[in-house]
């Protein structure tokens, strides 16, 4: 085959890779209603069918008119602040991890990680740009990688616990207490890590910041659906007035009932998550016992350009396919 066919198909292999893996991360692009919209519509339908049954019923049509338009309102306004927010800073994401890392803690962890696969690298008697490439690498997304992994955990436990904390408030609110002593009871009570961003909350009305700009902070620094739709409805109740037991009594049942939903899809979903493991799995595995058993024969695939180019083509196909299974079970409700 002459060279400028190869140089072609490859080219147009690559130019597909990159299209295909664009297309794996960010879906986005081609879906239509987000979860927040869903969530505003069914605490909004919540809010209707509750008033439908109350006697003055023009009175509470014309509040969930006005609930409504504020919901809008601050849907929006969170979403340009969101859209402004996706890269997220080095303070930021470690306030999220609860790890405290340092600028110079986290680049000396990365210069560690370096050095450890450097030298597993030269152990493994691999040339040098294959070595540097794969040190380099490990550097770059392995620290990246774990605090990404402490952030998404604790922000799986904030939304776990949230729901209870807006029980714990309800009850505060239906038996007399103001709203600011029942945010601080789940200051004092609640497990981390919402006792620490509630009891943040409390510090910043106790220098005079208003409740509905503090839970607002609190949103902001967690940055989960769940926050940012109560931070919503207290600004809503500031705004519009109303029941604000009523109000976050039904945000706390959709929370609920999108936890339910959630562990029915995981469960749903296992068989698919561990196909696809496996199927991740496979090539590194048998990749490694090749390399147990004939390393003369794998070496060739990190010493040749030949090999390196296919490597480089058949990893960038595996990571779209495995972008591929994830968006397939990977369900937005």
């Amino acid at each position: 085959m002459p060279t400028a066919m190869i140089e072609t198909l490859v080219a147009l292999g690559a130019g597909v890779s990159v299209c295909a893996l664009l297309l794996a991360i960010f879906p986005q692009a081609v879906t239509g209603r987000s979860r927040f919209d869903t969530r505003i519509a069914e605490v909004a339908g919540s809010r209707g069918r509750d008033d439908a049954r109350s006697p003055d019923a023009d009175d509470a049509r014309r509040r969930q008119r006005a609930v409504e338009k504020a919901l809008k309102e601050l849907g929006e306004r969170q979403r340009r602040a969101a859209r402004k927010k996706r890269s997220l800073s080095f303070a930021a994401r470690m306030a999220q991890s609860r790890l405290n890392w340092s600028t110079s803690y986290y680049y000396a962890v990365s210069l560690m990680v370096f050095g450890g696969a450097l030298a597993a690298c030269m152990l493994a008697d691999l040339s040098l740009l294959p070595t540097l490439a794969i040190a380099a690498s490990a550097a770059a997304m392995l620290p990246h990688a774990y605090v990404n992994f402490e952030r998404k955990r604790v922000l799986k436990a904030f939304t776990t616990e949230f729901p209870t904390a807006i029980d714990v408030i309800v009850r505060g609110i239906r038996s007399g207490l103001p709203l600011n002593d029942c945010i601080e009871m789940v200051g004092q009570e609640a497990s981390e890590p919402l006792r620490s961003e509630f009891a943040r909350m409390v510090d910043d009305q106790q220098i005079g910041i208003p409740v509905s700009d503090a839970v607002q902070r609190m949103s902001d620094r967690m940055p989960t659906i769940e926050a940012a739709f109560f931070a919503t409805v207290i600004t809503m109740q500031t705004r519009t007035g109303g029941n604000l037991s009523e109000a976050l009594s039904n945000l706390s049942h959709v929370m609920r009932e999108q936890t339910k939903m959630h562990g029915k899809i995981k469960s749903m979903s296992s068989e698919a998550k561990t196909s696809g493991a496996i199927i991740g799995a496979m090539p590194v595995l048998v990749a490694g016992m090749m390399f147990l058993t004939s390393p003369d024969y794998i070496r060739l695939l990190f010493t040749t350009t030949t090999g390196l180019l296919v490597l480089t083509v058949s990893g960038v196909w595996m990571l779209v396919g495995i972008f591929v299974m994830k968006k397939m079970i990977n369900f937005d409700f």
